[in-house]
């Protein structure tokens, strides 16, 4: 039998500091017994100090590559030990080492065309903290350029589509996208992502959504109002929906690509969807979703698919109705309330909000234990509710990180 490696711990400190807690020093008791506290909060930062106090042992197990990435498991509904956790946005400007490279580089489209640049950005987090996703580092407007929309990222401002889109002739010009033609560095880097990574985290892809597309291309970039692409909704129905068919089609096709060359799921995001009232979601985004959903299973039956919209609160039935295998929820939907929504059947992702990471440690546990009490231990994907915020403490998503891998079911 193995040894405990917590029985060493002394009852007069925790982490180093002293143990005062009339909770805390029964804790240590219970541990070396190998049984569990009663309170969660106490119990997970046992559990992570006997992580690491066990160096040798934990060198062991992260030596052995698991048949199958936790992250596919649980989306599945299989039992695990802990919920998987990852962070869209992961790679990104909060991290130094992205800073660096983006004074070398500081073109975003180069850095996310460049497949040894992508690779490299894309691992930076999982090298620094061992996620259970790994999300390829690219841009949903990347494959515009395949068909016929040019396109930039500048900085401080954002996307720009040099030419938009908001008549019948102009609709026409937009082509069907060929990936391996137009974005062939997108499937290398996700080979190379997957040989790098193997079965120790899940290699994630990720698309927009016909109608988020869409709205960048008819507005010309970001929009806080979208009256462009409202007055074309409500003005010119039938241009948009021309637009949106030939968007979805080729949004399709890109989702294929990227499985086939190594991504094993697939986050599809309609932000801006959810600017539209319930009955123009109805008509203008959700018939595209169902078609994507319906037609890349039909081809690839066993790929994950999430489902994310900012502040889709007010949708997230329609949400679980496209037949996505998972929805991705924002923070201003109590996870509770998402799991009764959503149903016991549906995999969730979330939620807690990004601006939590710069609360004090204490308060960054506490939001994690929450989450995933409400969650449950069923089909459930540990993420923030949308992008980790720039300026984000690189120390505070450490801790995040940390905490979570320690959560025991």
């Amino acid at each position: 039998m193995a040894a405990n490696p917590i029985s060493h711990i002394s009852s007069a400190s925790f982490f180093g500091m002293p143990v005062a807690s009339s909770l805390e020093a029964p804790a240590i008791a219970l541990f070396r017994e190998g049984r569990r506290h009663p309170c969660p909060y106490i119990c997970y930062h046992f559990q992570c100090a006997a992580r690491s106090a066990a160096p040798e042992s934990a060198a062991r197990e992260t030596s052995v590559q698991p048949t199958e990435p936790l992250l596919l498991r649980a989306i599945r509904g299989e039992k695990v030990d802990r919920p998987p956790v990852w962070l869209m946005r992961q790679a990104g400007r909060y991290m130094k080492a992205y800073q660096q490279v983006c004074q070398r580089y500081p073109s975003f489209r180069e850095r996310s065309e460049n497949v040894d640049l992508s690779v490299t950005i894309s691992l930076q987090p999982w090298k620094a903290f061992q996620p259970d996703g790994v999300i390829l580092f690219s841009d949903i407007l990347t494959p515009l350029t395949g068909m016929n929309i040019p396109f930039d990222i500048l900085q401080g401002k954002g996307p720009i589509i040099h030419k938009p889109i908001r008549t019948e002739a102009d609709v026409r010009e937009v082509k069907q996208l060929v990936p391996a033609e137009a974005v062939p560095y997108v499937g290398e880097t996700l080979t190379a992502l997957r040989e790098e990574v193997g079965n120790t985290a899940a290699i994630l892809g990720f698309v927009g959504a016909p109608f988020t597309l869409a709205s960048y291309i008819v507005e010309g970039g970001s929009s806080k109002h979208f009256m462009n692409i409202k007055k074309l909704a409500f003005g010119s129905t039938k241009v948009l929906h021309t637009l949106l068919q030939k968007l979805a089609e080729s949004i399709t096709t890109y989702i294929r690509y990227q499985a086939d060359f190594g991504a094993q799921v697939i986050q599809i995001f309609d932000t801006w969807a959810t600017h539209l009232s319930p009955m123009d979601f109805e008509e203008f985004s959700m018939p595209y979703l169902k078609q994507i959903l319906t037609a890349v299973k039909s081809t690839h039956p066993n790929l994950p698919l999430i489902l994310y919209a900012s502040g889709s609160g007010g949708l997230l039935e329609r949400l679980a109705s496209t037949g996505a295998d998972v929805v991705s929820v924002d923070w201003t939907v109590d996870m509770a309330e998402a799991r009764n929504r959503l149903g016991p059947d549906l995999a969730v992702q979330g939620n807690i909000d990004p601006g939590a990471l710069f609360g004090p440690k204490d308060f960054i546990t506490k939001r994690i234990h929450d989450t995933v009490d409400k969650a449950g231990t069923i089909k459930h994907i540990l993420n923030l509710g949308h992008g980790i915020l720039v300026g984000t403490p690189e120390d505070h998503v450490a801790h995040f990180f940390e905490i979570s891998k320690c959560i025991q079911y």
